[in-house]
């Protein structure tokens, strides 16, 4: 697994801070090790959400979706392995019996992994509007990766 701290050189997409993406954030750090470990299984519409000035109970949100709860599941074990070697430990998971919206709480970090139509249904980006994005860095996407993210 490369380290995500060496690939940490582009700002932080904003609507409200300036804040810089650096390896200084140890919870950014464990929200992008999410979204490598989500690309890897193909998740599609991959966001994550700076939730550090807007919530008292967690500082960042991965979403994404999958096509199938087989993939919605796949991209769940790939995330908590991940996780699990980053020495992260899981404090709730919720959803994975049944495939369709799998939320993981690490604390810092909450993941939710929807299958398609729940993702659009729940809307989460638009609850949380007001919460700027963090860049995904283009290395994370291999040459078959979707390009929905």
């Amino acid at each position: 697994m490369v380290a995500v701290s060496s690939l940490m050189t582009s700002e932080t997409e904003t609507k409200t801070s300036s804040k810089k993406t650096t390896s200084e954030d140890p919870s950014q750090n464990r929200a992008l090790e999410c979204a490598r470990a989500a690309i890897d299984k193909r998740a599609e519409n991959l966001k994550i959400l700076d939730l550090t000035e807007l919530s008292g109970f967690t500082d960042y949100f991965v979403l994404c979706n999958g096509s199938s709860d087989r993939q919605v599941k796949s991209i769940s074990d790939a995330i908590d392995h991940a996780m699990t070697q980053a020495g992260a430990e899981l404090v709730s998971i919720e959803g994975y019996s049944e495939g369709r919206w799998v939320l993981m709480d690490y604390g810092d970090v909450v993941i939710h992994i929807f299958l398609d139509a729940l993702r659009e249904y729940y809307a989460l980006e638009r609850l949380w509007a007001d919460a700027p994005t963090v860049k995904i860095p283009a290395d994370f996407y291999g040459p078959g990766a979707s390009r929905l993210n």
